[in-house]
């Protein structure tokens, strides 16, 4: 599934620098997140080992795809006191509040941003049902974190962060949208990614991005459908993955990026051994 992603927009780069364009390509790694910090500690790890471990396999797999690598892969922990800014500017114009007393929690209060809602074109009963972090301290079910407040978890992971609000670490959204801003300036020309990103990910952080700097900030937003099995969405929660590292020990890299290649980016594409080998006789 991640390889679909970074092979369509790899050939979606390469296709506008044959037609003469410079391309600035920023793909940035969130190398602090949930997911790593309960690796870090169930491996008696740091966030800094897990996340460097990660980043080598993927390169090391992107290689194989022929993926070029972006102008500037920059990584959330090299961009904190930019985050910290960010979020002191939405608190100071009234887009965020603080929540907690020594270590707390930075919100952004989703009905201050009129426009919410419009990028994946779900209605207000449909935003209100798909939160994903409770917390009754919110002044609003939709309220998305900007910065969390540190945990036990977090502090044995190495993987928090002095900031005006206490220890702690960014949240999700925030991070993107300082590093597209530092990099490709605002407003930019393309973003991309899978379509579940779109919310509450890319809903967010447009959000955050136009209250921060009062434009549109994404002229085309680009997103591709799922890699399936059976129908059905590739992912770890159903365990039906397959991993890139897994197909090469049978498939050149060439014949799987063209498999990746071989359905409109929006349609799924559904793996299989069968497709594959179609995939290799058409190659």
């Amino acid at each position: 599934g991640h390889a679909r992603s970074a092979v369509i927009f790899d050939t979606l780069r390469r296709y506008l620098e044959w037609k003469g364009h410079e391309v600035v390509y920023v793909q940035n790694f969130t190398d602090v997140d949930d997911k790593i910090v309960r690796r870090a500690v169930a491996e008696e790890k740091t966030q800094k080992e897990i996340a460097e471990r990660f980043i080598a396999e993927y390169f090391r797999d992107m290689e194989a795809l022929n993926v070029k690598r972006a102008t500037y892969h920059p990584k959330v922990t090299e961009h904190i006191p930019d985050i910290i800014n960010a979020v002191k500017k939405l608190v100071e114009k009234g887009f965020a509040y603080e929540v907690g007393e020594k270590n707390k929690d930075v919100y952004f209060h989703v009905p201050s941003f009129p426009h919410y809602g419009e990028l994946s074109g779900m209605s207000l009963d449909e935003l209100n049902r798909h939160r994903i972090e409770p917390d009754e301290r919110k002044k609003d079910v939709k309220d998305f974190a900007l910065w969390k407040a540190a945990k036990d978890e977090d502090i044995k992971a190495k993987a928090v962060f002095e900031s005006p609000w206490g220890l702690g670490r960014p949240g999700w959204h925030i991070e993107c949208s300082v590093m597209a801003a530092r990099y490709l300036g605002i407003p930019f020309d393309i973003h991309g990614g899978g379509k579940d990103l779109i919310f509450p990910h890319h809903e967010n952080e447009r959000a955050q991005s136009y209250a921060l700097y009062g434009v549109e900030p994404v002229r085309y937003w680009i997103h591709n459908d799922f890699v399936t099995i059976r129908g059905e969405k590739m992912s770890k929660s159903l365990g039906n993955i397959v991993r890139i590292k897994d197909v090469l020990k049978k498939k050149s890299g060439e014949v799987l990026r063209y498999f990746l290649l071989s359905a409109h980016y929006r349609s799924p594409l559904d793996y299989s051994d069968g497709a594959i080998e179609r995939a290799e006789k058409a190659y």
